[in-house]
């Protein structure tokens, strides 16, 4: 992409931004008696398609959707955003390689914003054609779906695609030039092999388990063997490790719930990208909006989800992120 094009698409991303909810909106939403009140709320904010979009989720895959089309009106090169991408990627193989393999369809799995639409993927999958993806795909997905089809086991198959999506998410990050991308693939990794090892503690899994499991990938600030030494120790061993690592002011989040954790990750991750609110070049202001917004709406969902279930304002309160304006 041109510098012009850049500018003038930075600029529009500046436009967008000043719609985005701030911390004042998200408490009004927060106040709104009912689901129903905060849907009203936010069609009157001008999510949602009108007519066609009255139903909180119907309204937040609407937004979705319109964040993905606009940066695909602005950013010539996609590729540039790969990282963002790679977890509806992975996602979507997954979900065909187990309907291919069961012969049950379920197009409810899929998500859209993907590389290949789900045909594509499912005729990929049914003759093997992994020449068709990305180099550093072919070979993981090869040996996922043949471990597949061998065992019928589907967990697995999470644990290997998912590996494998961090993987891609953190070469994405070494192939690209902008310093925020490199920062945010680094610590997205770092972190889901924080979760992911809690995860294995707390349901028992071996130690070889967890090296399937865990991207071991340098820079990410989590010293791998470690972790894998301290999840098969207890709980209590993986927070003290983590108070060790880059990412030691999550340990309470940590003590507290695995949910506060996962708040506390998106909330670091917003502050990372947070300057690139005074950035006006490059390709990272627009990688910033994309996943603030996702934030965005992150928040907003269990905002409604815990409406929905009636739960306590200030339970609710603790789900919600950091906002990024």
């Amino acid at each position: 992409m041109g510098r012009q094009d850049l500018t003038y698409a930075v600029a529009r991303i500046r436009a967008l931004e000043t719609k985005m909810f701030t911390e004042e909106d998200l408490n009004r939403l927060l106040a709104c008696p009912t689901e129903d009140d905060a849907v009203e709320m936010l069609m009157a904010k001008g999510w949602g398609n009108g007519e066609d979009a009255k139903d909180g989720e119907t309204i937040l895959e609407h937004e979705l959707d319109k964040t993905w089309e606009t940066v695909r009106s602005l950013v010539e090169d996609m590729s540039t955003l790969d990282v963002l991408s790679y977890k509806d990627l992975h996602h979507n193989i997954k979900s065909a390689m187990k309907q291919v393999a069961s012969g049950v369809d379920a197009p409810e799995t899929y998500i859209d914003n993907s590389f290949y639409s789900a045909d594509e993927l499912l005729e990929i999958i049914r003759e093997k054609a992994w020449h068709r993806f990305p180099d550093f795909l072919q070979k993981p997905a090869a040996d996922a779906y043949d471990m597949l089809i061998k065992t019928g086991d589907g967990q697995m198959l999470d644990v290997m695609m998912d590996r494998t999506c961090l993987e891609s998410i953190y070469e994405a990050g070494k192939r690209s030039d902008s310093e925020i991308i490199k920062k945010y693939a680094c610590e997205t990794v770092g972190v889901t092999d924080i979760k992911i090892a809690i995860r294995c503690q707390r349901t028992g899994k071996s130690a070889d388990f967890m090296e399937t499991a865990l991207a071991r990938r340098p820079g990410t600030g989590v010293d791998v063997d470690k972790l894998i030494k301290a999840a098969l120790s207890g709980e209590g061993a993986v927070i003290e490790y983590v108070e060790e690592t880059d990412y030691h002011d999550g340990a309470q989040a940590l003590k507290n719930s695995m949910s506060e954790f996962e708040c506390w990750c998106d909330n670091r991750i917003i502050d990372l990208i947070k300057p690139e609110l005074r950035n006006s070049d490059g390709i990272g202001p627009i990688f910033a909006y994309i996943y603030a917004r996702e934030n965005e709406l992150k928040s907003v969902r269990n905002i409604l989800m815990g409406k929905r279930s009636g739960l306590p304002a200030e339970e609710i309160r603790e789900r919600v992120r950091k906002t990024y304006v």
